[in-house]
């Protein structure tokens, strides 16, 4: 779907403005920032509520803040052409435009209306890292470019101008990933990759095209990370980030804690080396015990996972925390009122072309060559996700199958979802039997926590839960 001449219009008028900013900014960066929030809240108005405004500006006013440092990092690290196009793909495409229309469609379509949607362009993968089902699918299944500039185009009609490249190893189909930023400059694209095919010329395309980024998948240390990921995994990632962070580019990491490696990617030895190696996010994941290769014990336990609750508590603290933006997204869940798949906020296709709730659950039943993305969302499967969403009034228990395996269970056999494991199907008893034990473990503990802890409120306009909706 081409961009509007009204869109266009747009973009040209906030990219001329953007430039007159970023000079501005460059005069007195923390003041200004100040007066670019202000600015931000006045073009916005109620796309967001004004407490997360007010909260910035007060975060700028003291030099000492962790998020004034964060800030005044993007501006110093990476190049202002790509701060100007990704503000344009991802402030101005996703987070406005696209924000008001999702939101429309929700209440016009009675049904999940994603903010972003994770695909996969390829099942192959030149790594075999060790509890990872993609590793054992091989180059079976692929998107084609087409069918992943229709899926963009209709996401865009819904709203949805986020997109995730998860695998497989995507980069492997870098050059129809450069075709796709290149056509649809109104949308933000990141990509998770192992690092091996990050090279000159890729950070020199990464940088011209300025609307995609990356999050380099790494376990901690260099003796954590090779365990998992082989030998010389490590260097690999740190020789990427340093090439990326030369060429002031945007990017990140992904993080799958596991029993073995959460101390090592909790640790500041570990934090603070990303930050020098110029990482500005770190998305951080619960190993999941998926496919028929998954290995239960790197579940982390249930006494780690209540230290991590805690500990990224402290390094997001503003005074004692560290300047990078991280994000844990099983004990996150209070912040987004819950599980946020099968549509309210992502979904997930498998490079079959499967279209799936979520990308660690792998039932479905529709897909992208019978289906139109709004048919699969008005689908029983995501219809049943729609109803019964938050699936705990805990939200440290958000999701349907590591903490609440009954839900998944009931989802998938109620619904008639079929598995779309690429090797070999997989009974949803015989997954959500390997999270019993841990639900069960689990569910005191997080009763604890979120009965003696504060949480914020997060029924906000952006996350809306439907007022008198009956679950099913």
């Amino acid at each position: 779907m081409a961009i509007s001449v009204k869109d266009k219009l747009q973009r040209a008028t906030v990219g001329t403005l953007l430039d007159s900013v970023l000079k501005y900014i460059d005069k007195d960066p923390q003041k200004n920032l100040i007066k670019l929030t202000d600015m931000v809240e006045k073009f916005a108005g109620g796309v967001f509520p004004s407490k997360n405004y007010e909260s910035i500006r007060q975060g700028l006013m003291d030099e000492d803040n962790i998020w004034t440092q964060f800030a005044l990092s993007v501006l110093r690290d990476v190049d202002h052409d790509v701060l100007k196009k990704m503000a344009l793909a991802f402030g101005l495409g996703a987070g406005y435009n696209g924000t008001k229309a999702v939101r429309k469609n929700r209440q016009k379509y009675d049904c999940n209306i994603p903010f972003q949607i994770l695909l996969d362009p390829t099942s192959a993968c030149n790594k075999n890292c060790v509890g990872c089902w993609s590793a054992e699918y091989g180059n079976k299944q692929n998107l084609s470019y087409e069918e992943m500039d229709d899926i963009v185009s209709q996401a865009k009609k819904l709203g949805t101008h986020f997109f995730m490249f998860t695998g497989g190893e995507p980069l492997l189909r870098k050059n129809d990933i450069y075709k796709l930023c290149q056509e649809h400059p109104d949308c933000a694209f990141l990509s998770y990759t192992n690092a091996t095919l990050i090279d000159e010329a890729f950070c020199l395309e990464m940088k011209r095209l300025g609307n995609l980024s990356v999050a380099i998948s790494i376990e901690g240390m260099e003796e954590e990370t090779d365990a998992r990921r082989g030998e010389g995994s490590s260097a690999t990632a740190l020789s990427a980030m340093d090439l990326l962070k030369r060429h002031k580019c945007f990017f990140g990491i992904s993080v799958c804690y596991t029993r073995d490696n959460i101390e090592s990617v909790t640790s500041d030895e570990f934090v603070e080396l990303m930050i020098e190696k110029g990482v500005k996010f770190a998305w951080y994941f619960n190993y999941m015990p998926i496919g028929k290769n998954a290995v239960v014990e790197l579940i982390p336990t249930v006494e780690q996972r209540k230290r991590m609750y805690s500990r990224f508590r402290e390094l997001r603290n503003g005074k004692t925390g560290k300047p990078l933006f991280m994000i844990d997204f099983q004990n996150d869940g209070e912040y987004v009122g819950g599980c946020i798949a099968g549509g309210r906020n992502y979904f997930h296709i498998n490079s079959a072309g499967d279209i799936e709730p979520c990308v660690f659950i792998h039932y479905s039943d529709a897909n992208i060559r019978t289906h139109t993305l709004l048919e699969a969302l008005q689908n029983p499967l995501f219809k049943a996700f729609y109803h019964n969403q938050p699936f705990n009034d805990n939200h440290l228990r958000p999701c349907p199958m590591l903490e609440n395996p009954d839900r998944l269970r009931q989802l998938v056999n109620q619904t008639g979802a079929k598995s779309t494991d690429l090797l070999a199907p997989e009974d949803v008893e015989t997954l959500c039997a390997r999270c019993d034990k841990y639900a069960a473990d689990w569910a005191p503990v997080a009763e604890e926590l979120w009965a003696n802890n504060p949480h914020p409120k997060p029924k906000t306009q952006y996350y809306r839960d439907r007022v008198g909706q009956t679950k099913n």
